[in-house]
């Protein structure tokens, strides 16, 4: 929400009346006038004037690795090549710098990997990987371990599935993954020559006259002519159909990333509007700490005097002989690395030289001042959470890779310190996007799988949209909800897939009208069905043997139908059915 304060009626002008007159009007009006408005960010935003030229973030646009594939998989990201430690009075190591929960059992020379509810193994990281039918003993020493206490679950090995093995793709590199439900299948785009994939969760297109693939990620556009070909960065000259993509198309979202549309300037000047606190800086600062792994360390800040803190999750940064840190949005500074620490009343100019290639860069778009009236004034942009205006789109991550800060206690495992991939390369943590309406998504990767919340807002149409979906290398589960106070308009759906079928049900409502459907689809066809509030009911089948469908009107008609010939029920249910439509009949 926007909130406008301060408001202050200066002056008053009513032309038609005398001056005794518009004396008393005027005060008649000024109480009618509120100090404080508050509207919503979009609606406010959908009449801003869009700035003509903006500044650009000089980031880098390398492609990430892709994988692609049309069955179930996984990716084992490594952060950079694999760190094995040993686990004590065991013959077991793991992988330090990864995510996933990795080992290796040094006596035998094999690798178990577990993927969702079940164990993968395989004689190298690259693999080939295949369902493990035996764990190795010493896997049952880890569960006295509180480093391991997770995996309680799987340990002994539990009931095999009856689910397919996903593919595992192993990257120690920033990589991506496209993976198609099937083959892919695409559908076509109204008034262009592009066609958009509608089996896969990525944002893949095909642009039939050079019948090359391009495939967003993070706000970049990338160009391939072969699904397992190399990329190369397309952004800068994307063809001019992807801006004729109409605002109904399934395929919009991704238009905010498109140069020269209207919800691409819409994000560019979403990414520039500060979010401004007031704080008291002696409260803040009493709250304000910092975590070392061990003592600080730091290392220099490339192109600058300064120096940022390795092994601490926090941004701390050395100027001088003084230590600022960036803590919630708010500067605080001390003499010492670990504090005690005060709020900032002003900050050196030069941190905000620090270059996209340093982890610490989004600490640049944090800026602190002191208010006449004794508190801080902490604003912050989009760049803060990672998000960034290159050109005239907003892409997310400065497309630099920082390598991750290893620590080796005195006791105990080695910690990894990965750096929130934010503000990092592709493929890791979450970020922010409008999907061409205004709108936030934010998705998280692991061992099991991904989870995604996603909400929009079109401020044109009024329509509010919210959704969840998670996914696992076995399936997924979607809900979601729309709502439109112009039209009264509810729309909310339940939709599930596994590696053998879809299903789903949706509602829709409009007044004291409402329609619910719901849908079952396999390799052998497609049942489905739907209710009417009104009355009317239909159900439907489509397989290999033909399509057959039957429906009651709110009169009580009974309908039948069956490979493009319609009957009505001109008797008893099940007789005297005469046909009313012939094959080909509109």
């Amino acid at each position: 929400m926007v909130f406008i304060y301060g408001i202050k009626v200066t002056d008053t002008f009513f032309p038609s009346l005398d001056e005794a007159t518009s004396a008393k009007m005027e005060q008649v009006f000024k109480p009618f006038v509120p100090e404080v408005v508050n509207i919503s960010l979009e609606r406010l935003v959908a009449y801003m004037p869009k700035p003509q030229s903006v500044q650009s973030v000089n980031v880098k646009n390398d492609p990430p690795f892709v994988f692609v594939n049309d069955s179930p998989a996984v990716l084992l990201a490594v952060d950079g090549e694999p760190v094995l430690a040993s686990i004590k009075d065991t013959k077991l190591k793991f992988v330090v710098n990864t995510q996933w929960a990795v080992f290796l059992d040094t006596s035998k020379s094999q690798y178990y990997m577990l993927a969702g509810p079940r164990w993968l193994t395989a004689a190298d990281l690259h693999g080939p990987w295949s369902a493990a039918t035996k764990l190795p003993k010493d896997m049952e020493k880890l569960l006295k371990d509180p480093q391991w206490a997770d995996l309680k679950k799987v340990i002994p090995l539990p009931a095999q599935s009856s689910a397919p093995i996903p593919k595992v793709f192993y990257s120690t590199v920033p990589a991506e993954v496209i993976l198609f439900n099937g083959k892919p299948v695409y559908a076509k785009i109204p008034h262009t020559q592009l066609l958009y994939a509608n089996n896969t969760d990525s944002a893949f297109f095909l642009y039939t006259p050079t019948n090359e693939y391009y495939y967003l990620t993070s706000g970049r556009w990338f160009r391939s002519k072969d699904l397992q070909g190399k990329w190369t960065f397309a952004s800068e000259d994307l063809p001019e159909d992807f801006a004729k993509i109409l605002s109904s198309s399934p395929a919009s979202a991704v238009l905010s990333s498109v140069p020269g549309t209207e919800e691409a300037k819409d994000a560019v000047l979403i990414a520039q509007i500060p979010t401004v606190m007031e704080i008291d800086p002696k409260s803040a600062a009493a709250q304000a700490k910092v975590s070392y792994s061990g003592d600080p360390q730091f290392a220099p800040i490339e192109g600058t005097s300064l120096y940022y803190a390795t092994n601490t999750i926090d941004k701390v940064i050395k100027v001088g002989d003084v230590y600022y840190l960036c803590l919630q949005g708010v500067w605080f500074m001390s003499p010492h690395a670990d504090g005690p620490w005060t709020t900032a009343s002003s900050i050196p100019q030069e941190i905000y030289t620090i270059p996209p290639s340093s982890p610490v860069y989004n600490v640049t778009y944090v800026t602190q001042t002191t208010t006449p009236s004794g508190t801080v004034e902490c604003s912050h942009t989009a760049g803060y959470m990672g998000t960034y205006v290159v050109g005239v789109t907003v892409v997310y991550s400065t497309g630099y890779y920082y390598p991750p800060y290893m620590y080796y206690p005195p006791y105990g495992y080695p910690i990894y310190y990965p750096y929130p991939r934010p503000y990092g390369y592709y493929g890791y943590g979450s970020f922010y996007n409008t999907n061409g309406s205004y709108g936030v998504y934010h998705t998280a990767y692991g061992p099991y799988g991904s989870a995604t919340r996603a909400a929009s807002y079109n401020p044109y149409t009024g329509t509010y949209k919210q959704g969840t979906s998670v996914a696992t290398p076995y399936g997924r589960q979607t809900v979601g909800q729309a709502y439109n106070p112009y039209t009264g308009t509810y729309a909310a759906t339940h939709q599930g897939s596994s590696p053998t079928a879809q299903w789903g049900q949706s509602y829709i409502s409009n007044g004291n009208k409402s329609a619910y459907a719901q849908h079952y689809s396999t390799a052998q066809g497609t049942v489905g069905s739907v209710q009417g509030s009104q009355g009317g009911k239909a159900a439907g089948a489509s397989t290999v043997y033909g399509n057959a469908a039957v429906g009651k009107t709110a009169n009580g008609d009974m309908y039948a139908g069956k490979d493009g010939n319609v009957y009505k029920n001109t008797g008893r249910a099940g007789k005297n059915m005469t046909t009313v439509l012939a094959p080909g009949t509109p």
